[in-house]
């Protein structure tokens, strides 16, 4: 398995992604904020927020009263979780830290909800990304809620046919890989932060059978943004009307299997028993 120090914290060291949540990935934020107000047990629940990076979710989850502990495997992103936490001083992360998604530095039945938004992105092996999704596990009370994140095999098919990049061929060489064995491999960050970074790249089916095998029972996959990722104008977002209509769109055909490939991320949510 390719390091993370050299292969992944090269991308995330240029910070291409600061703001990707309330611009250009608006989409997905609105959608994976939608789902967590939808699944998530009532706070003062204890949340474990697994690869929660600079706390774009765990921060607004900690003002609305959850008690949200966030680790990441990158320090500085840890850092500034931390820092944006202490900014909110009456409603505070319980704790920030570094961490491995496979091994979390957590007590048995310690959560009522555990998030993976990152980590299953960045273990490219099986075996990692079952393992993590075990610790999720151990670390849920029974009847804890799991929401894990996973990107499409096919998202770069269509974000490059979308942007225009798929007519060059080292791009579409990246997409060749990606259709191919689910690696997404960008070797040069640096000169192609819009590429991304080392991800695996997943099917449906293969998301669904990997939370299975960890124990997890009546897995349900949604879609995140769905059609709405390759058709909507960002600005359409900022109008109340658009973005609701945009959304119950989406929402209606979140779950229809045929489409969930198609959409850019894909979300996994299961109980542990």
């Amino acid at each position: 398995m390719e390091d993370f120090e050299t292969a992944i914290s090269a991308y995330y060291r240029l910070d291409p992604e600061r703001d990707r949540l309330s611009t250009w990935g608006l989409l997905e934020s609105l959608r994976t904020t939608e789902l967590l107000d939808r699944f998530l047990p009532a706070p003062p629940a204890v949340v474990h927020d697994v690869g929660g990076a600079r706390g774009a979710y765990a921060l607004p989850l900690a003002r609305n009263g959850y008690q949200v502990h966030l680790i990441d495997a990158w320090q500085p992103h840890v850092e500034a979780a931390a820092a944006a936490s202490r900014e909110q001083a009456d409603a505070p992360l319980s704790s920030a830290s570094v961490g491995d998604a496979r091994e979390l530095p957590f007590g048995n039945g310690s959560a009522d909800a555990v998030l993976l938004f990152g980590p299953l992105y960045h273990l490219l092996e099986r075996e990692d990304r079952v393992v993590a999704l075990r610790e999720a596990r151990r670390v849920l009370r029974p009847g804890g809620i799991l929401l894990a994140a996973a990107v499409s095999r096919y998202a770069s098919t269509f974000d490059g046919i979308q942007s225009g990049d798929i007519s060059d061929p080292e791009f579409e060489e990246i997409v060749v890989g990606d259709v191919r064995d689910g690696v997404h491999r960008n070797i040069d960050p640096e000169k192609h932060p819009n590429w991304f970074t080392l991800t695996f790249f997943h099917r449906p089916a293969e998301l669904r059978d990997e939370v299975a095998e960890a124990g997890f029972a009546d897995v349900e996959l949604v879609a995140i943004e769905s059609a709405g990722a390759y058709a909507t104008d960002p600005e359409c977002l900022a109008e109340a009307s658009d973005r609701d209509a945009v959304l119950r769109a989406i929402r209606r055909v979140e779950a229809v299997p045929e489409l969930l490939g198609a959409s850019p991320h894909i979300m996994a949510i299961a109980r542990r028993l």
